[in-house]
């Protein structure tokens, strides 16, 4: 039976990393406010807003009889020096967190949850990375803010955008501080009955073909 994967975000970056991974996810986004969600452990708050995205897609969908549908919602956050970070409100939040964060390290968390569509089962679980972030200048940091990049996502910076080249490296799963745990897919599939390579698209990216397993 055909197995389909709604992706209950906006990102860009976690559809992208679906799509190397040999998976075409549909998209719905979510809506859900995140403001509206308020909690003391960073664990917690990404794994309630995940929760959150996924319910609010599930309402949206429907299954047919030939094929099985599952949404996965994921959320980050930056746990560092004892606050919870998402994104940025404007660029001088977002230079001031740099100023702050540069030369030290913190923990980027990332809240899953996995719902299938047709009986509601579910598997979720929170992915966390250590990120260091290297000593940039003042002249770094006015110019990175200047390409918005650190406006849009959690902790005011990426791994796989401009702002990889002021990481200096991370403790644990790369495709976490993307925003989707790949190695954490695989396991919350299982915990579903399910396998990762169920998912996979007929044609991988680069186009070479995609051999079923026996």
């Amino acid at each position: 039976m055909p197995l389909r994967l709604v992706l209950a975000s906006a990102s860009p970056a976690r559809r992208k990393l679906l799509q190397a991974a040999g998976i075409e996810p549909d998209v719905l986004v979510s809506g859900v406010d995140e403001s509206q969600v308020v909690s003391e452990r960073a664990e917690d708050l990404c794994l309630e807003l995940a929760r959150l995205k996924a319910e609010a897609v599930l309402g949206r969908l429907r299954t047919g009889a030939d094929e099985r549908t599952l949404v996965i919602g994921c959320d980050s956050v930056l746990a560092f020096d004892g606050e919870i970070l998402g994104k940025p409100v404007d660029a001088a939040d977002a230079s001031r967190r740099w100023e702050r964060m540069r030369g030290r390290s913190g923990v980027l968390h990332t809240g899953h949850c996995l719902i299938e569509v047709g009986d509601g089962r579910r598997a979720e679980a929170v992915a966390s990375t250590v990120v260091h972030f290297a000593e940039i200048d003042d002249e770094e940091i006015a110019a990175y803010v200047a390409t918005g990049e650190p406006l849009a996502v959690a902790g005011a910076f990426t791994i796989d955008g401009i702002g990889g080249v002021f990481l200096d490296g991370i403790e644990g799963d790369p495709s976490t501080v993307v925003g989707l745990s790949l190695p954490l897919l695989r396991r919350l599939l299982a915990d579903l009955g399910l396998r990762i390579v169920d998912l996979w698209t007929k044609v991988a990216p680069g186009g070479q073909s995609v051999q079923p397993l026996v």
